[in-house]
């Protein structure tokens, strides 16, 4: 039997930028508009009227995911500089507030500011989303159970939220803080089957909590209505260079572990709650902190653990056509996360508009 072709989605979320201020300012749906009149689905509004997500369409490589990711920044930057705007990718703006930023008049959005109210209506962050391809929903509960355990590793390497209205926060991620006031948020628990999962779903329906699985923010879900798995937890990172990186990691460990599972191997199952301690030192220290390695029961180098991941995925990169995009992780290690260049900008020149100059530099690198 081949395998499946572990097929790409990866969207990203953006923020609208006042050139001559450097504040968020609203694009008024305009960009919205614009980009669908060509590529439809492909660009959406979001909650706050500052965001615009694009996403691909489904991808059947890493190098399809490249051209598209590509093409998708170029084109919403030219429909932002129609509107006397700018493009960041970052995942919170460095001074700006959401107290000053408007809400995007939609009938899903009013409900959600009504039931969260100032954790709706503060969340003005900025993520980066991907969907890999499995064969089934009992193939996708099972990876969502072992994946779980990776997903600091991909978290530390995606940090870019140093600040939040202006303050340096002392976390290399401030964006999962802020979105955490959500409910049914942070790293899924464990299910023993696809009906376990279903039937979880179903009774969150049936009592009102959630009216469709789209509103479970999970930082890893297996879609309710697509058969993908959906990384959630990463923020959005300054180059496309990164994306692709952290998109080809996310779809080659899909692929190890369905490597093992057919031949019948196990990756171990960890508690969420140690999850959660190793994703609370990715969003403080990104990787330069430390994480805990379950298997040996001790601290080790958070950069010690994402080299042993890449040597964990070094046998189905090939297959996947993923090597150069994977040893990007690489890059990012020797030059720093989003969040450790952000800071240094800050450092060197004590002015955050400084900073956002910089987000939007980054943003437009290689493209």
């Amino acid at each position: 039997m081949s395998s499946p072709k572990f097929t790409l989605g990866i969207e990203e979320e953006f923020q609208t930028i006042d050139p001559n201020t450097r504040e968020l300012r609203s694009h008024l749906s305009q960009i919205v508009e614009g980009g669908q009149m060509t590529l439809h689905e492909q660009v959406k509004a979001e909650m706050h009227q500052a965001v615009v997500e694009v996403g691909t369409t489904i991808c059947n490589d890493i190098t399809e995911g490249r051209e598209q990711v590509l093409m998708l920044r170029r084109h919403v930057m030219e429909l932002a500089d129609k509107q006397g705007l700018k493009i960041g990718a970052a995942g919170t703006h460095p001074f700006s507030r959401w107290q000053e930023q408007p809400i995007t008049p939609d009938a899903r959005y009013d409900k959600i500011v009504e039931e969260l109210q100032e954790a709706a209506r503060s969340n003005l962050v900025f993520g980066m989303h991907v969907h890999i391809g499995i064969e089934n929903r009992e193939m996708g509960v099972y990876m969502m159970n072992t994946l779980r355990y990776f997903l600091p590793h991909l978290f530390a390497l995606s940090t870019n939220s140093p600040f939040w209205e202006g303050r340096e926060t002392g976390y290399k991620s401030f964006r999962t803080k802020v979105f955490e006031r959500f409910p049914r948020t942070g790293i899924p628990g464990f299910f023993h089957s696809a009906s376990d999962y279903d039937e979880f779903i179903a009774l969150l329906i049936k009592t009102g909590c959630i009216d469709n699985g789209k509103k479970i923010w999970w930082d890893l879900r297996l879609h309710p209505f697509f058969d993908t798995i959906e990384y959630r937890i990463c923020d959005m990172m300054l180059r496309a260079d990164e994306t692709i990186c952290v998109a080809a990691i996310m779809q080659a460990l899909v692929a190890k572990i369905y490597k093992l599972k057919m031949q019948n191997l196990n990756f171990r199952i960890y508690r969420s709650a140690l999850v959660k301690e190793n994703k609370w030192r990715a969003a403080r220290y990104g990787i330069d902190g430390r994480m805990i390695d379950f298997g040996k029961n001790e601290e080790v180098p958070t950069r010690q653990l994402i080299l042993e991941l890449l040597d964990f995925i070094d046998d189905v990169v090939d297959d996947l056509g993923s090597r150069h995009e994977v040893e990007y992780a690489l890059k990012i290690m020797e030059m720093g996360t989003g969040a450790d260049r952000q800071l240094q900008v800050f450092r060197e020149t004590g002015d955050l508009h400084r900073v956002v100059d910089f987000i939007l530099q980054e943003t437009a690198h290689g493209l």
